[in-house]
């Protein structure tokens, strides 16, 4: 086992463009299970291949349980890789794909025969070590790939999107086995994911990437309940955070018309007239028309079961992007009826409109679940 440090690491194709990972600082700990999460292209794999050794350090450096291994090569490193197409070798069996590692390393057979079998034991394998990769399901295949890290012993698994090729019910369960399967062996763990939900279903703490700078890391409800700037807000959570620009004077902002009292000062904090509110679709009410809510017709409803979520564009609003509102699953109201909303000021969301960062209670920036990176800073350095 062993802890990871990202010390102002950048990666950087082409001079002419921008970093694909740019100046990361990441403090991972022994045992840890840390998710990389971003959209398609923000540096996410590159992160995690900088520290595989597959790609090189332009800048920084990156340490291994306290050792600079910027400039060690990939075999020397002491990790194992699980990649998202498995690379199984086709004429193994099983048994053999697990313990080629061990036999390339000139581990004694009777050693490697056991430690392939306390690995398959682990991962539910035992009734297939004869078999070919041809002859095993998708989730089948990944866990070969797990169990072949496994018997490494290694000091830190680093994994990249290994579930994208499963079906949605099997990467439920096969996240879950994995999520159990790491902390039972309490392994450093880096895992790479573009799945907002399975990150936060499985890492210990979170960090999202965009354009190859850190905007946030932390563990998954801080992320939810309290992201770090607008981009945090609109990625975590399923479904997104609903965001609207508007005007306040210093004590209220206006929704749709209507004047809202924000408490504790936050409004002092902007650097302009305007202000960016964030509202979770389940910290938006629907009340009797004689509550004073704002109007909305249904546009969309998709009922889920036990919850339902509607979407619509409250009178007054002027976005082209549809407000989603949770409601009960029950008796959802249907596509064409009005509906009168309030939101839930209490768990409102405020962030400048010009920097993007939030205006509510700051996280701390010294504390080991909540290291933020100054994004608006680096990113106007950058420009």
């Amino acid at each position: 086992m062993a802890s990871v440090t990202y010390e102002s690491a950048s990666r950087i194709y082409s001079a002419d463009a921008p970093p694909a990972v740019n100046r990361l600082n990441l403090e991972i700990a022994d045992g840890e299970f840390l998710v990389l999460v971003g959209p398609s292209g923000c540096g996410k794999s590159t992160a995690l291949r900088m520290l595989a050794g597959l790609e090189e350090i332009d800048e920084g450096r990156i340490l291994i349980d306290g050792q600079d291994v910027s400039d060690v090569s990939p075999k020397d490193r002491d990790i194992a890789m699980v990649f998202q197409s498995y690379a199984l070798y086709p004429h193994m069996t099983v048994a053999d794909n697990m313990a080629f590692s061990l036999k390339i390393a000139g581990v004694p057979k009777e050693e490697r025969n056991r430690q392939v079998l306390e690995a398959a034991k682990l991962l539910d394998l035992e009734d297939y070590l004869d078999r070919k990769p041809r002859a095993l399901s998708g989730g089948q295949r990944q866990r070969v790939a797990m169990g072949r890290a496994i018997v490494r012993s290694p000091k830190v698994f680093l994994m990249d999107e290994p579930l994208s090729n499963l079906d949605a019910k099997l990467r439920v369960q096969t996240r879950t086995q994995i999520a159990a399967l790491t902390r039972n062996l309490q392994v450093t763990t880096v895992y790479v994911t573009h799945d907002q939900v399975e990150a936060m279903t499985m890492g210990d703490r979170v960090c999202v990437l965009k354009d190859g700078i850190l905007q946030q890391v932390d563990v998954p409800r801080n992320l939810y309940a309290r992201p770090a700037n607008v981009f945090v807000a609109g990625f975590i959570g399923s479904p997104s955070m609903n965001l609207l620009t508007t005007s306040h004077d210093g004590t209220s902002v206006d929704i749709g018309g209507q004047r809202f009292a924000v408490p504790d000062g936050i409004l002092q904090r902007a650097s302009g007239s305007t202000v960016i509110l964030g509202m979770r679709p389940e910290d938006l009410r629907v009340v009797a028309p004689d509550a004073g809510g704002l109007e909305m017709e249904v546009i969309v409803t998709e009922e889920l079961g036990a919850d339902a979520y509607i979407y619509g564009i409250p009178k007054g609003f002027e976005t082209l992007q549809p407000t989603i509102v949770r409601v009960d699953g029950r008796k959802p109201p249907m596509k064409g009826e009005t509906v009168h909303i309030v939101p839930d000021i209490e768990y409102l969301h405020v962030f400048d409109a010009e920097t993007g960062l939030r205006l509510n209670e700051a996280i701390p920036a010294d504390t080991p679940h909540a290291q933020l990176a100054d994004v608006a800073a680096l990113q106007r350095e950058d420009a």
